[in-house]
């Protein structure tokens, strides 16, 4: 008789007629070189799939098997028996509890370790059942993100205060429950915690989904989205509705787009947030974009540079006259790199002024004017203005039209070193851009000295790092075939949130404005021909230097790709 809890994995997945004979071969011989658990590896090679790992696992183990389905419906309060660091450290969510026991899902039921430390921190007996890592890891994020007050929240939005609009046009915002209706203080709860937790999170936005039943709150951390909860549909109008206030929108327009902003100020740091209401089909989403106006405390050492680029932007920033611009999309770290710029070379010998929308960064020695559209302060005529004030280097926060381009390249022919930023799909194609918007070319190849354009890929979590062997797809798309290197993956844990990732590092592309590109911008060539010069000349690819941060162990093969396009 065939008993599968003295059997092996392989075999009561052949007894149950989920693989044969020769697929389980196959996979142990995948198994040797690997050392992968033999499930997992199945999963990997698309032979089982995780629900499949879970019926055997419990067959083999004797213990209840447990799905996605019931891991959702748990009540939160048997959820939070188990802290949630230790729920997601040990992949493992209470389901159940009496006087006596406490029913627990967990991916490894032989994992001792857990079930004893469990069992000290609810002073019960563990039952244990079995679930899959995937249906784990959903059913923990799911329970422990939603909405749950604290007093360690309490004392959080105790401490924080915030501005309506601009802080110099309005008074403070009370943010506690008392200045408004109890209608009203559900809304004003909500939003408050959305915003801590942001904050908490180093998030640089926030967004407020409505899609068709719920609403999706999401935050971009490390440059990529995360989901923090899902309230119910009919939460939106009262969402919108405080988040407007806050920011000085009108609350009764739900059918034209808005902007507006408002201040946040805690004891050690005080945030602008910049508020886009956009009208969708199933409501009005809303964007606030995070702002930290503290001092700005990074420097071009610690941005992701080679020692090799590092010399080469340091040498052209340091000339007394011409353009440097950075390229890229936004949130791709443009400002960041100018700031440890102009850190690197400010000194009391030189006049520094910036004009930006918003201002990014505050920092000394520097002479920083914020845009201001509605009472007639824009780039244009600030820009004319500052060319009174005798500045030696100027920042420009971005070249959007035919007029800011047309005074920066003037300020940079002039004998003034100009800083600015462009929003372009890579080097190249940012010279091509200055002429777009209607700069003639031989300005363009006489003022512009360096052209870097940038992008940020995550870094591996240093916490959960561990060997990673690539699929033979990857391996291909980046050209790394039959090439002997050690690869590196974040498994995921609690200090990253179960991503594998925490922090960023720039890749870059510099294109330096040497005799023979200036011959080929004075003479209008594609951007193509101007890319083929450029790395005739030693140029990296931004995709080349993606695949440099990648062997070095610094990030993965997922971030390459989604970061950087396929050089043809």
């Amino acid at each position: 008789m065939f008993n599968p809890q003295f059997q092996k994995l392989g075999d009561i997945l052949i007894h149950e007629g989920i693989i044969d004979q020769d697929k389980l071969s196959h996979a142990l011989e995948r198994q040797a070189t690997t050392k992968e658990k033999l499930g997992k590896l199945l999963i990997r090679m698309g032979m089982i799939n995780e629900a499949d790992l879970v019926k055997v696992y419990a067959l083999q183990l004797g213990h209840p098997a447990v799905y996605e389905d019931d891991l959702m419906k748990v009540d939160v309060a048997i959820v939070n028996t188990i802290p949630e660091d230790f729920a997601y450290e040990n992949m493992s969510i209470v389901l159940a509890k009496s006087e006596t026991t406490v029913v627990v899902a967990m991916e490894d039921p032989e994992d001792l370790g857990t079930v004893d430390s469990i069992e000290k921190l609810t002073s019960l007996k563990v039952e244990v059942v079995v679930a899959g890592e995937t249906a784990l890891q959903n059913a923990i994020e799911y329970h422990y993100g939603k909405i749950k007050q604290t007093d360690e929240v309490d004392a959080a939005l105790s401490s924080i205060q915030v501005f309506s609009g601009d802080e110099d046009d309005s008074g403070l915002v009370d943010l506690s429950q008392e200045s408004v209706s109890d209608e009203d203080a559900p809304f004003v709860k909500l939003v408050n915690l959305i915003l801590m937790e942001a904050i908490k999170e180093r998030s640089t936005d926030v967004h407020v989904e409505p899609q068709s039943h719920v609403v999706n709150i999401r935050i971009r951390i490390d440059g990529v989205l995360q989901k923090i909860m899902t309230p119910p549909l009919a939460s939106l109008s009262g969402i919108t509705t405080r988040i407007k206030i806050l920011s000085n929108l009108d609350i009764a327009e739900r059918r034209l787009p808005q902007d507006g902003r408002m201040s946040i100020k805690m004891a050690e740091r005080e945030i602008d947030v910049r508020v886009s209401v956009l009208p969708t089909v199933h409501g009005e989403k809303i964007v606030m974009r995070l702002l930290d106006k503290g001092g700005f405390n990074l420097d071009l050492t610690t941005l992701g540079f080679k020692m090799k680029d590092l010399n080469t932007f340091g040498r052209w920033i340091r000339q007394p006259y011409g353009m440097v611009i950075i390229s890229g999309p936004t949130g791709s770290g443009k400002s960041t790199t100018l700031y440890a710029s102009l850190k690197e070379i400010k000194s009391e010998g030189t006049n520094i002024t910036t004009v930006e929308d918003p201002v990014e960064y505050q920092m000394d020695g520097i002479s920083q004017v914020q845009m201001r559209e509605k009472i007639g302060l824009t780039f244009g005529s600030t820009l004319r203005s500052i060319l009174r004030q005798d500045p030696d280097i100027l920042l420009i926060g971005e070249v959007r039209d035919e007029e800011t381009a047309d005074i920066a390249i003037k300020f940079a022919l002039t004998g003034h070193l100009v800083f600015s930023t462009v929003h372009a799909n890579d080097a190249p194609s940012t010279i091509t851009r200055l002429i777009d918007i209607g700069v003639p070319p031989f300005l363009v190849g006489s003022s512009v000295n360096l052209v870097m354009a940038q992008r940020l890929v995550r870094t591996i979590c240093s916490n959960c790092k561990e060997e990673y062997i690539p699929k033979p797809e990857e391996l291909k798309r980046l050209g790394l075939e039959g090439k002997e290197h050690t690869y590196y993956h974040g498994k995921g844990c609690v200090q990253c949130r179960q991503t594998g990732y925490r922090g960023r590092s720039g890749i870059f592309e510099m294109l330096e404005m040497r005799q023979s590109i200036r011959k080929l911008v004075f003479e209008n060539a594609n951007q193509e021909v101007i890319r083929e010069k450029a790395i005739e000349q030693g140029m990296v690819s931004l995709r080349d230097a993606g695949v440099a941060k990648l062997i070095e162990g610094v990030t993965t093969f997922e971030e390459v790709l989604r970061s950087t396009v396929e050089d043809f």
